[in-house]
Protein backbone atom coordinates (compact mmCIF):
# COMPACT_ATOMS: atom_id res chain seq x y z
CA UNK A 1 0.00 0.00 0.00
CA UNK A 2 1.21 3.55 -0.75
CA UNK A 3 -1.61 5.42 0.25
CA UNK A 4 -1.89 7.82 3.11
CA UNK A 5 -5.24 6.77 4.93
CA UNK A 6 -7.53 9.06 6.04
CA UNK A 7 -8.39 8.22 9.72
CA UNK A 8 -12.07 9.31 9.78
CA UNK A 9 -12.27 7.91 13.12
CA UNK A 10 -9.71 9.74 14.94
CA UNK A 11 -10.48 13.15 13.84
CA UNK A 12 -14.39 12.56 14.59
CA UNK A 13 -12.60 11.84 18.04
CA UNK A 14 -11.25 15.25 18.19
CA UNK A 15 -14.14 17.31 16.85
CA UNK A 16 -16.71 14.97 19.00
CA UNK A 17 -14.28 16.36 22.09
CA UNK A 18 -14.98 19.80 21.13
CA UNK A 19 -17.95 19.37 20.38
CA UNK A 20 -18.59 18.25 24.10
CA UNK A 21 -17.49 20.82 25.65
CA UNK A 22 -19.44 23.55 23.35
CA UNK A 23 -22.70 21.37 24.41
CA UNK A 24 -22.20 21.68 28.13
CA UNK A 25 -21.79 25.30 27.57
CA UNK A 26 -24.70 25.54 25.83
CA UNK A 27 -26.79 23.54 28.56
CA UNK A 28 -25.18 25.67 30.89
CA UNK A 29 -26.44 28.70 28.91
CA UNK A 30 -30.02 27.91 28.29
CA UNK A 31 -30.69 25.44 30.86
CA UNK A 32 -31.46 22.31 28.34
CA UNK A 33 -29.49 20.40 26.12
CA UNK A 34 -29.96 20.61 21.73
CA UNK A 35 -32.40 18.29 21.00
CA UNK A 36 -33.09 15.68 18.42
CA UNK A 37 -36.11 13.68 17.52
CA UNK A 38 -36.78 10.83 14.80
CA UNK A 39 -39.48 9.90 13.18
CA UNK A 40 -40.26 6.20 12.55
CA UNK A 41 -43.07 4.59 11.07
CA UNK A 42 -43.74 0.50 11.26
CA UNK A 43 -41.51 -1.77 12.88
CA UNK A 44 -38.79 -1.93 9.61
CA UNK A 45 -35.17 -3.59 11.62
CA UNK A 46 -32.84 -1.28 9.44
CA UNK A 47 -35.17 1.82 10.71
CA UNK A 48 -35.12 0.90 14.37
CA UNK A 49 -31.62 -0.14 13.75
CA UNK A 50 -30.67 3.20 12.73
CA UNK A 51 -32.79 4.77 15.08
CA UNK A 52 -30.93 3.08 17.85
CA UNK A 53 -27.90 3.86 16.30
CA UNK A 54 -28.48 8.02 16.92
CA UNK A 55 -29.64 7.44 19.63
CA UNK A 56 -26.63 6.53 21.20
CA UNK A 57 -24.54 8.88 19.17
CA UNK A 58 -26.61 11.77 20.69
CA UNK A 59 -25.49 9.98 23.98
CA UNK A 60 -21.92 10.45 23.58
CA UNK A 61 -22.44 13.93 22.29
CA UNK A 62 -24.61 15.76 24.89
CA UNK A 63 -27.44 15.59 22.31
CA UNK A 64 -30.78 14.76 24.17
CA UNK A 65 -32.72 12.42 21.91
CA UNK A 66 -36.65 12.04 21.40
CA UNK A 67 -38.13 9.20 19.13
CA UNK A 68 -41.95 9.18 17.86
CA UNK A 69 -42.95 5.94 16.46
CA UNK A 70 -45.91 4.95 14.46
CA UNK A 71 -47.98 1.96 13.34
CA UNK A 72 -47.44 0.36 10.20
CA UNK A 73 -50.39 0.89 9.53
CA UNK A 74 -50.56 4.45 9.99
CA UNK A 75 -51.66 6.93 7.37
CA UNK A 76 -50.21 9.62 5.42
CA UNK A 77 -52.36 12.59 7.59
CA UNK A 78 -51.23 10.29 11.18
CA UNK A 79 -47.90 10.79 9.97
CA UNK A 80 -47.71 14.37 8.85
CA UNK A 81 -49.58 15.38 12.66
CA UNK A 82 -46.45 13.81 14.29
CA UNK A 83 -44.08 15.79 12.05
CA UNK A 84 -46.15 19.21 12.57
CA UNK A 85 -46.19 18.40 16.28
CA UNK A 86 -42.60 17.96 16.24
CA UNK A 87 -41.75 20.93 14.04
CA UNK A 88 -44.22 22.92 16.22
CA UNK A 89 -42.57 21.86 19.77
CA UNK A 90 -40.09 24.57 20.70
CA UNK A 91 -37.81 21.87 22.83
CA UNK A 92 -37.31 20.07 19.63
CA UNK A 93 -34.41 21.19 17.81
CA UNK A 94 -33.66 18.60 14.71
CA UNK A 95 -35.82 15.93 13.37
CA UNK A 96 -35.34 13.21 11.11
CA UNK A 97 -37.32 11.04 9.50
CA UNK A 98 -36.31 7.27 9.45
CA UNK A 99 -36.35 4.83 6.24
CA UNK A 100 -37.46 2.88 5.13
CA UNK A 101 -41.34 4.00 4.81
CA UNK A 102 -44.40 1.73 4.62
CA UNK A 103 -45.68 1.73 0.83
CA UNK A 104 -48.88 4.21 1.72
CA UNK A 105 -46.51 7.08 2.94
CA UNK A 106 -45.67 9.59 0.67
CA UNK A 107 -41.33 10.01 1.70
CA UNK A 108 -41.42 13.45 -0.58
CA UNK A 109 -44.85 14.72 0.70
CA UNK A 110 -43.14 14.80 4.32
CA UNK A 111 -39.48 16.07 3.86
CA UNK A 112 -41.77 19.69 2.32
CA UNK A 113 -43.61 19.04 5.84
CA UNK A 114 -40.84 19.52 7.52
CA UNK A 115 -39.70 22.55 9.01
CA UNK A 116 -36.38 23.70 7.20
CA UNK A 117 -34.87 24.84 10.45
CA UNK A 118 -35.00 21.35 11.96
CA UNK A 119 -34.05 19.88 8.85
CA UNK A 120 -30.88 18.72 10.61
CA UNK A 121 -30.31 15.97 7.80
CA UNK A 122 -30.07 18.43 5.10
CA UNK A 123 -33.19 16.86 3.03
CA UNK A 124 -35.53 19.74 2.60
CA UNK A 125 -35.17 21.77 -0.85
CA UNK A 126 -35.11 24.94 0.92
CA UNK A 127 -31.75 23.74 2.82
CA UNK A 128 -30.70 22.21 -0.95
CA UNK A 129 -30.93 25.32 -2.43
CA UNK A 130 -29.31 27.37 0.05
CA UNK A 131 -26.29 25.13 -0.18
CA UNK A 132 -26.23 25.02 -4.38
CA UNK A 133 -26.45 29.34 -3.74
CA UNK A 134 -24.28 29.35 -0.50
CA UNK A 135 -27.04 31.60 1.37
CA UNK A 136 -26.43 31.24 4.70
CA UNK A 137 -28.35 29.36 6.84
CA UNK A 138 -28.49 26.19 5.72
CA UNK A 139 -27.55 22.29 6.77
CA UNK A 140 -25.42 20.34 5.14
CA UNK A 141 -25.92 16.69 4.80
CA UNK A 142 -23.87 15.01 7.19
CA UNK A 143 -21.86 12.22 5.03
CA UNK A 144 -20.26 14.75 2.47
CA UNK A 145 -20.13 17.73 5.13
CA UNK A 146 -17.71 14.94 6.66
CA UNK A 147 -15.82 13.88 3.70
CA UNK A 148 -14.97 17.56 2.95
CA UNK A 149 -13.77 17.87 7.04
CA UNK A 150 -11.39 14.99 6.09
CA UNK A 151 -10.36 16.58 3.22
CA UNK A 152 -9.53 19.79 4.79
CA UNK A 153 -7.69 18.25 7.27
CA UNK A 154 -5.66 16.35 5.26
CA UNK A 155 -5.00 19.73 3.76
CA UNK A 156 -5.85 18.32 0.45
CA UNK A 157 -5.73 21.06 -2.24
CA UNK A 158 -9.05 21.60 -4.21
CA UNK A 159 -8.82 24.69 -5.93
CA UNK A 160 -8.27 23.86 -9.59
CA UNK A 161 -8.33 20.11 -9.24
CA UNK A 162 -10.92 17.78 -11.34
CA UNK A 163 -13.07 16.32 -8.84
CA UNK A 164 -15.61 13.19 -10.05
CA UNK A 165 -18.22 12.36 -8.09
CA UNK A 166 -19.59 8.84 -7.99
CA UNK A 167 -23.57 8.98 -7.52
CA UNK A 168 -25.97 11.46 -7.18
CA UNK A 169 -27.96 10.93 -4.53
CA UNK A 170 -29.76 13.82 -2.95
CA UNK A 171 -27.74 13.38 0.19
CA UNK A 172 -24.19 12.53 -0.84
CA UNK A 173 -23.93 12.65 -4.55
CA UNK A 174 -25.13 15.96 -5.63
CA UNK A 175 -24.50 17.72 -2.14
CA UNK A 176 -20.63 16.57 -2.11
CA UNK A 177 -20.56 17.70 -5.57
CA UNK A 178 -21.58 20.96 -4.77
CA UNK A 179 -18.82 21.31 -1.99
CA UNK A 180 -16.42 20.97 -4.08
CA UNK A 181 -17.57 23.18 -6.31
CA UNK A 182 -17.50 25.62 -3.81
CA UNK A 183 -13.96 25.58 -3.65
CA UNK A 184 -13.26 25.65 -6.55
CA UNK A 185 -13.19 22.36 -8.33
CA UNK A 186 -13.99 21.42 -11.98
CA UNK A 187 -16.66 18.77 -10.72
CA UNK A 188 -18.28 15.69 -13.34
CA UNK A 189 -20.86 13.95 -11.19
CA UNK A 190 -20.96 9.83 -12.93
CA UNK A 191 -23.52 7.55 -12.34
CA UNK A 192 -24.99 3.93 -13.17
CA UNK A 193 -25.21 5.44 -16.90
CA UNK A 194 -22.19 7.31 -17.75
CA UNK A 195 -20.68 5.74 -20.37
CA UNK A 196 -17.20 3.98 -19.95
CA UNK A 197 -16.92 4.73 -15.89
CA UNK A 198 -13.92 4.10 -14.96
CA UNK A 199 -12.32 5.82 -17.64
CA UNK A 200 -14.08 8.97 -16.77
CA UNK A 201 -12.70 8.01 -12.42
CA UNK A 202 -9.17 8.29 -14.01
CA UNK A 203 -9.40 11.58 -14.95
CA UNK A 204 -10.09 12.69 -11.10
CA UNK A 205 -7.48 14.28 -9.03
CA UNK A 206 -10.49 13.56 -6.18
CA UNK A 207 -12.59 10.51 -6.39
CA UNK A 208 -15.66 10.49 -4.59
CA UNK A 209 -17.74 7.29 -4.53
CA UNK A 210 -21.20 6.93 -3.09
CA UNK A 211 -23.04 4.14 -5.19
CA UNK A 212 -23.79 1.43 -2.47
CA UNK A 213 -22.08 -1.20 -4.76
CA UNK A 214 -19.05 -3.38 -2.53
CA UNK A 215 -15.70 -2.75 -4.19
CA UNK A 216 -16.78 -1.79 -7.50
CA UNK A 217 -14.52 0.57 -8.12
CA UNK A 218 -10.93 -1.04 -8.70
CA UNK A 219 -7.12 0.11 -8.68
CA UNK A 220 -7.16 0.47 -12.26
CA UNK A 221 -10.15 2.79 -12.29
CA UNK A 222 -8.04 5.35 -10.14
CA UNK A 223 -5.41 7.95 -11.33
CA UNK A 224 -1.90 7.60 -9.49
CA UNK A 225 -1.85 9.59 -6.88
CA UNK A 226 -5.45 11.07 -6.65
CA UNK A 227 -7.19 10.97 -3.05
CA UNK A 228 -9.94 8.86 -2.70
CA UNK A 229 -13.26 9.50 -0.36
CA UNK A 230 -15.09 6.19 -0.20
CA UNK A 231 -18.73 6.68 0.76
CA UNK A 232 -19.95 3.18 0.50
CA UNK A 233 -21.10 0.90 3.82
CA UNK A 234 -22.61 -2.08 2.40
CA UNK A 235 -22.96 -4.98 4.79
CA UNK A 236 -21.74 -8.35 3.22
CA UNK A 237 -20.88 -11.59 4.40
CA UNK A 238 -17.29 -11.03 4.88
CA UNK A 239 -18.29 -7.80 6.62
CA UNK A 240 -18.41 -4.17 5.72
CA UNK A 241 -17.32 -3.38 2.89
CA UNK A 242 -16.77 0.68 0.81
CA UNK A 243 -17.71 1.16 -2.79
CA UNK A 244 -13.79 0.85 -3.53
CA UNK A 245 -11.72 -2.46 -3.54
CA UNK A 246 -9.30 -0.81 -0.74
CA UNK A 247 -6.25 -3.11 -1.53
CA UNK A 248 -6.12 -2.43 -5.36
CA UNK A 249 -6.65 1.48 -5.01
CA UNK A 250 -5.00 2.19 -1.98
CA UNK A 251 -1.57 0.99 -4.18
CA UNK A 252 -2.46 3.68 -6.56
CA UNK A 253 -3.76 6.22 -4.62
CA UNK A 254 -2.13 9.71 -2.94
CA UNK A 255 -4.73 9.37 -0.24
CA UNK A 256 -7.53 6.94 0.80
CA UNK A 257 -10.43 7.10 3.39
CA UNK A 258 -11.20 3.22 4.56
CA UNK A 259 -14.05 1.75 5.41
CA UNK A 260 -14.88 0.81 7.95
CA UNK A 261 -13.28 4.46 9.96
CA UNK A 262 -13.10 6.44 6.92
CA UNK A 263 -15.98 8.84 6.32
CA UNK A 264 -18.65 6.73 8.32
CA UNK A 265 -17.34 8.51 12.11
CA UNK A 266 -17.54 11.69 10.28
CA UNK A 267 -20.91 11.51 9.45
CA UNK A 268 -21.92 10.92 12.78
CA UNK A 269 -20.22 13.78 14.55
CA UNK A 270 -21.63 15.99 12.12
CA UNK A 271 -25.17 15.88 12.35
CA UNK A 272 -24.29 16.00 16.14
CA UNK A 273 -23.13 19.37 15.38
CA UNK A 274 -26.15 19.99 12.88
CA UNK A 275 -28.18 19.64 15.97
CA UNK A 276 -26.18 22.07 17.75
CA UNK A 277 -26.45 24.96 15.22
CA UNK A 278 -29.93 24.20 15.15
CA UNK A 279 -30.75 24.93 18.27
CA UNK A 280 -27.65 28.09 18.39
CA UNK A 281 -30.40 29.07 15.48
CA UNK A 282 -33.10 29.02 17.44
CA UNK A 283 -32.14 30.68 20.47
CA UNK A 284 -30.51 33.18 18.50
CA UNK A 285 -27.25 32.12 19.03
CA UNK A 286 -26.18 32.34 15.30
Amino acid sequence: MTATVLNGAALADERKATLKAQMGAFQHTHGFAPTLAVLRVGDDEAAAGYGRAIARNCKGSGVAFRSETLSADARQADVEAALNGLNRDPSIHGIMLLEPLPPQIDHGALVLALDPAKDVDGVHPLNAGRLAQQRLPYFVPATPAGGMALLTHANVELQGKQAVVVGRSDIVGKPMALLLLHQHCTVTIAHSRTRDLPAVCRTADILCVAVGRPEMVRGDWVKPGAVVVDFGTTYTADGLKGDCHFESVAAVAGMVTPVPGGAGPMTNVILMENVLQAARLATGME
